[in-house]
């Protein structure tokens, strides 16, 4: 993760990943279900925008996906724009998405 002086706290209990700067949270929420992670939503509030918090929040939510060995359905139009910069986190995806992300046609969010 880039070192942007704040870490991302992942928080179970909302089912998100938080990270806090000057009082105000972004958040990256989602869903399990069995052996899958939907990320759902990643919002920034705007006093934090423009540092790329987005950024890190997702790569957050994929790098515990990597750890708890689940596959990610990337429901957050910014999460999808994350993995199209960073391939290296494509195999984590369910395959149908890959197949989605690869093709360009992801921005259905079907």
């Amino acid at each position: 993760m880039e070192d942007t002086g704040h870490s991302v706290v992942h928080n179970s209990r909302a089912s998100r990943f938080e990270l806090v700067a000057n009082g105000h949270t972004a958040r990256l929420e989602y869903r399990l279900a069995g052996d899958r992670i939907r990320l759902m939503h990643i919002e920034v509030p705007p006093e934090l925008q423009g540092h790329r918090y987005s950024d890190d929040l997702a790569r957050a939510g994929l790098e515990y996906a990597a750890r708890e060995h689940l596959h990610v359905v990337p429901i957050c139009p910014v999460v999808r724009a994350y993995l199209t910069r960073h391939p290296e986190f494509m195999p984590l995806v369910d395959e149908r998405w890959r197949e989605k992300l690869l093709t360009g046609r992801a921005s259905t969010g079907s």
